[in-house]
């Protein structure tokens, strides 16, 4: 029997012998902005993951929306437990076609660290905020990526201003999770679509567990293709990636599945994603992150000191920066104290 300590240098070596010759190896990585002194025991993929796991970012994840604004049920998704179905899914599927599970699973622990409060409807609002003021910032891009943001999460805004430092690869797939670019790693590629492969099937969960959606209403040619439940569907798809990108160089999966799964997603924003019974609350939720960002912009000396802006210019994206870092809890909090009269005290 083997024994003794497994180093970094062996798990590396160990990589070219059980990966394929399409996975991103370790020791090949196209490096870090700032180099670091290797780790003895942990590969340059292996650190990222635990980086981004140990950031603050990652921590506010778990009071942050998916779907529902501050569900009462315990058992609803939040941005975080989004985030840990897809890096599962991700990994399992890394692991059959034998690509970089390490690389796999930081892409996809990253991927919605930019993502604001209140899911979607927040991301919306900030759109609407930057489009209304870039007349007076030419150099303003008008529109908010939560895809965008993760990048400038990591790269900047993490461990108070330097950024966590990540080696190319997991920055290239945080950035290019979605989007019309592919990224440039077949492990990027596989946590692209299982963030879709998760959010298309736990969306479901939630719906129907809210009264928000009957399984009866789910198109029946859909599920046959599916399967009839959440673990079937998931499993469908996964199965159906590995199946059609063994060997290849694109990560893709059978059309008649992909088309079940895209018609799947359509069903879902007409009937769970627009619908007010699900989304009746979000009109609050737009108008209170434009009251912050507004109130920000007027009065910037209020912004944490390390967000303090160093130019006019710079001021839209720090109010940016600070907004979209908040959680549900604390952007309904802070909007109370800035706008909602507290009760005389004697």
């Amino acid at each position: 029997m083997n024994s003794g300590i497994l180093t970094r240098e062996m798990a590396e070596a160990e990589e070219h012998v059980r990966l394929s010759e399409r996975a991103a190896f370790s020791d090949t990585s196209r490096g870090r902005v700032r180099p670091l002194v290797l780790d003895p025991l942990r590969t340059e993929f292996q650190r990222d993951r635990d980086r981004i796991i140990h950031c603050k970012s990652f921590r506010r994840l778990s009071h942050k929306t998916q779907v529902f604004l501050a569900p009462e049920g315990d058992h609803y998704r939040t941005r975080l437990t989004h985030t840990l179905e897809v890096a599962q899914i991700a990994r399992s599927i890394a692991r059959a076609l034998r690509l970089n599970e390490d690389l796999t699973e930081a892409i996809a622990l990253g991927h919605d660290l930019g993502h604001t409060p209140f899911g979607h409807t927040g991301e919306s609002a900030l759109t609407a905020c930057l489009a209304e003021i870039a007349p007076r910032y030419p150099d303003l891009v008008p529109r908010y990526e939560h895809n965008v943001q993760s990048l400038r999460v990591v790269e900047v805004l993490e461990y108070d201003g330097s950024g966590l430092n990540l080696t190319w690869e997991v920055r290239d797939g945080i950035r290019h999770h979605t989007g019309e670019a592919l990224p440039a790693t077949l492990e990027a590629q596989v946590a692209r679509t299982s963030d879709r492969i998760a959010y298309v099937n736990h969306d479901i969960d939630d719906a129907m567990r809210a009264g928000v959606l009957d399984e009866s209403e789910i198109p029946v040619e859909l599920l046959k293709v599916l399967g009839p439940h959440h673990g079937a569907r998931v499993t469908t798809l996964v199965e159906s990636m590995v199946r059609t990108s063994e060997g290849a160089d694109r990560i893709s999966m059978e059309p008649e599945v992909e088309e079940a799964m895209l018609a799947l997603r359509t069903f879902l924003f007409e009937n769970v994603y627009f619908s007010m019974d699900a989304k009746g609350e979000d009109p609050k939720a737009f108008e209170l992150v434009r009251a912050l960002f507004g109130h920000y912009l007027e009065h910037p000396e209020q912004l944490p000191d390390e967000l303090q802006p160093s130019s006019d210019a710079e001021l839209p994206q720090r109010v940016v920066d600070y907004v979209a870092g908040m959680t549900d809890r604390f952007a309904i909090r802070t909007y109370e104290q800035l706008f909602i009269p507290t009760r005389w005290r004697v």
